[in-house]
Parts: structure tokens; C-alpha cells; sequence
């Protein structure tokens, strides 16, 4: 099958004080995008100190030397643009999109931030209660909220970088002093500690100058090294969590130590999971939605994590009248189908179709691409493989993918989560 080359430029740059600079130079875009990575997320906090990484994708916002509080927010705005943040296990990012000739007040706006923040003890014990609200609104009272605690508690040990979810403990939080707070931002807020982005119409050179013109003078300091472990081993005896919730229904989680975001072996394990479950035409909601009618839903998916592991699961909702062992036990005859006769060439054909679809139109805009773009710099080292996915993915044979779900997604080194509803019996 035929794939599409990607040539998406990458220019590349590095300050004396150690900020990585990665331009896409975008003649046609419509917009500048800024996307920064710094190089802390959860997974960098140990035990009993949680959550200061997510609290700064608040406390960002909160003010600087040169900018009042809100007022990064209100400055984009006001120039047509847009700003937010998102926090994972591996990374904290921040990012703009606004007209090219807004770039330099985005540029202007992170330099001051980044060299500046305003670690008050009012911003601080203001955006804790904002990161308690959230915590209420999107884990305590919504169904299903504690499903990603459950899972890391289940496949993770809990002084492990992911033992805990990105939100932290809010324990932790309250426990946590001003001078934590402050240190945590002189540790991993440093030049050396981020890739800055740029993805638009912006010529390379003139985006480099500006980036020296706002970043250059930021003082630098030793780069910090995340907590980094060696693999975790495949589970043994099948680890199982079982919880009774006010559900609309009982949910299994079928899931797997797997390999991590830069080992070559990711790629057979994310096409297995495809062929298994990317889509209503693949094996599992042709099977048990379509046909036998036991499931309501089935999903797929790797979570990508960066430091010597990550975690695969096969998920499904169960059908009323039917009950988790029911799904589970056809789920694992899949995988053990998969195991012994790889996918065909319809799958295949289909699951790379649909990685392509997916992937091209992440990379469509300027926002998304810079993000990705900003993510292989920071994890892997190389911004340039956001042209490469393509061919990465349709190189994995079908051999491969029978050999992961043999190995890697082996129903022995399965670990399970039965997140049963109230009413079930």
C-alpha cells in the first residue's frame, strides 16, 4: 500500500543558556503557533509531594514581573489569539496561536514567565482551591472518575513516576509550603528545561532572532534530570482491582506494561491494538457490539509514556444481561486469534488507512503540529520524526503485530479493572 511522504521543514537551534528552539516554517499558514514543552510533569514528583506540576499550569497564569494576574490571557485575546496549557506524566506545555503579527507579544509573554513568575503565597493558595474545584468537577463527581487512579494503582507501584495521576493529591497540596512551591519553579522552569516551538508563516532566521531577542538573556542554569527507571517487568498472576460504583454500567479494563514511547517495539503493539479496536469495523465492536451484542462499547489505546514503560488497555462496557467475565473471556479469544494468525490484509490495509487519517489530520494545523513537533523534541530527542510516523507505521508487517499480541499483550501479562456498577448482580 502506498503511504505519503512527509516533508513538514524543521529548522533547529539551540541558546547558549540551553533553550531548544524548533522552527516549522509554514508559508500557507493562516496563524503563528508558539508551543513550549518543559521537560516536568508528574512522573518527576516523588511521593507525598504530588501535584505541583499540574499546580503550574496554573500558577503560569497568574502574573508576572511585567504582567498582572489574568493578564497573559487577556493580552492574547485582546490581539485575536488564543493560550492554554495542558500537564501529563512526562511533560507541562503552554501554547499560543495568534495572528503573525502577534508573536512577539506571545514571545514577550513567555520570556517574563519563565524568568519571572509571580509564586505569591495569595497565587498559590488561590490556585490550589482552583485545582481542588477541578479535581470535584472531573474526578469526585462525575461516573467513572477514579478510573485512572485505579489503573495506575494497578499497574504501577506507588513510588513509581507513574503511581499517580497528573492532578496529585490534594493532601499533598495542602501540605506543601510556599518554599516548595518556589523551588519546584527555580528547578524546572530554566531555559535548559524546555523546547520552544514555532509552527507558521514565519521565516526560520527571523523566528530564531526573535527567539534570541526574548529568550538569550534569560540566565541559565544546569539542566535537571527526570526520574528515569529501568522496564518494569510484564505482570505476573494477573493483578486484578474490582470496584462497585454508581456507574451507568460495569466497565472492564483489560491492561499491559508496554513498551515505552522510544522503543521500536511500540509500533507493533499500537497496530495490534487497531486491529483489535480502532474503530467500529475492527475485531472487537464487530464482535461483541455488532454481533453477539455484550458489549456497549470497546476502545483502544497506549497511553505513549516516556521512561522505561507505558501501559496498553482493551476496554469495554458491558451490555445489560451480560457480565464482565463474558467479555472479558471473548476479548482474550481475540488476542490469542491475533497471536496465532496475525491480522489479515484487509485489517492491515485498514489500520494503516485509518493511523494516516488520524495522524495527517493532527498535523493539519498549526496548534497540533507544534505540540507534536515539541514532543519529539523533548522525548525523543528528534523533531524530525514527526515525518517519519508514516512510514514507521506501515512497516510494521502483520508477523509483528501477531508476534506483540503473542508477547507483549499476551493474556498471562494481563492486569484487570472491573469497574462494576451499583445495580449489577
Amino acid at each position: 500500500m502506498a503511504h505519503i511522504d512527509l516533508d513538514y521543514r524543521i529548522a533547529r537551534r539551540t541558546l547558549a543558556n540551553g533553550l531548544r528552539i524548533v522552527v516549522n516554517h509554514d508559508p500557507g499558514a493562516p496563524a503563528e503557533a508558539l508551543n513550549i514543552w518543559y521537560t516536568v510533569g508528574s512522573g518527576d514528583e516523588p511521593r507525598g509531594a504530588t501535584g505541583l506540576a499540574h499546580l503550574f499550569e496554573h500558577l503560569m497564569f497568574a502574573g508576572s514581573a511585567h504582567v498582572g494576574s489574568s493578564g497573559h490571557l487577556a493580552l492574547m485575546e485582546s490581539v485575536g489569539g488564543s493560550a492554554n496549557a495542558t500537564t501529563g506524566f512526562d511533560r507541562t506545555s503552554y501554547f499560543e496561536t495568534v495572528p503573525p503579527g502577534a508573536l512577539e507579544l506571545a514571545l514577550w509573554l513567555e520570556a517574563d514567565r519563565m524568568s519571572t513568575l509571580a509564586v505569591t503565597r495569595t497565587n498559590f493558595d488561590t490556585q490550589v482551591e482552583v485545582v481542588k474545584e477541578e479535581k470535584r468537577q472531573r474526578y469526585d463527581n462525575v461516573p467513572y472518575g477514579d478510573q485512572l487512579e485505579l489503573l495506575l494503582e494497578l499497574n504501577f507501584p506507588a513510588d513509581h513516576p507513574y503511581g499517580h495521576p497528573t492532578i496529585g493529591s490534594m493532601a499533598d497540596l495542602d501540605a506543601a509550603s510556599l518554599s516548595d512551591v518556589q523551588g519546584f519553579y527555580r528547578r524546572w522552569y530554566q531555559p535548559s528545561g524546555a523546547v520552544l516551538t514555532l509552527s507558521g508563516p514565519i521565516e526560520p532566521e527571523r523566528a530564531f532572532a526573535l527567539a534570541e531577542k526574548y529568550f538569550d538573556a534569560l540566565a541559565p542554569a544546569p539542566a535537571q534530570t527526570s526520574r528515569l527507571l529501568a522496564p518494569l517487568p510484564r505482570h505476573e498472576g494477573v493483578p486484578a482491582i474490582r470496584v462497585r460504583r454508581a456507574v451507568p454500567s460495569t466497565m472492564v479494563h483489560l491492561c499491559w506494561r508496554s513498551p515505552d514511547f522510544n522503543s521500536p517495539e511500540r509500533f507493533a503493539v499500537e497496530q495490534a491494538l487497531a486491529v483489535l479496536a480502532s474503530g467500529q469495523s475492527s475485531r472487537l465492536p464487530n464482535l461483541l457490539v455488532r454481533e453477539r451484542e455484550i458489549a456497549e462499547t470497546v476502545g483502544s489505546g497506549d497511553f505513549g509514556l516516556a521512561r522505561g514503560v507505558s501501559m496498553a488497555t482493551l476496554s469495554a462496557r458491558v451490555r445489560s444481561g451480560h457480565d464482565a467475565q463474558e467479555l472479558s473471556e471473548t476479548i482474550l479469544e481475540q488476542l490469542v486469534d491475533l497471536g496465532e494468525r496475525g491480522p489479515d490484509e484487509d485489517e492491515l490495509a485498514r489500520v494503516n488507512a485509518g493511523f494516516d487519517r488520524e495522524w495527517l489530520s493532527r498535523l493539519a494545523s498549526v496548534e497540533s503540529r507544534a505540540d507534536e513537533i515539541s514532543g519529539f523534541a523533548s522525548l525523543s530527542g528528534d523533531p524530525g520524526r514527526v515525518n517519519a510516523m508514516l512510514v514507521r507505521m506501515h512497516e510494521v508487517t502483520g508477523d509483528q503485530i501477531a508476534e506483540a499480541a503473542r508477547t507483549w499483550l499476551a493474556p498471562q501479562y494481563r492486569a484487570v479493572l472491573v469497574y462494576e456498577a451499583e445495580e449489577a448482580r
